[in-house]
């Protein structure tokens, strides 16, 4: 997924609340971020491919950039 953001401060702001909800989920997703957006992905490696917790994730990284 491809969020966009207004500048480089804001998508740092947007990484850092993920990285927080990551450590607390312990579950880590891949992030490439820059001026004005961040791209995230979410696999399971153990798994394969997508799991119900990847969903559960998505769903959490979608709440935190709405705010």
């Amino acid at each position: 997924k491809r969020i966009s953001f207004k500048d480089f401060k804001a998508a740092l702001a947007f990484v850092n609340k993920l990285g927080d909800l990551a450590e607390s989920e312990g579950h880590h997703p891949d992030i490439n971020f820059g001026w004005g957006y961040a791209e995230i992905e979410l696999t399971t490696h153990d798994a394969g491919g997508i799991t119900r917790n990847d969903l559960i994730m998505a769903a959490k990284i979608d709440q935190i950039s709405a705010k």
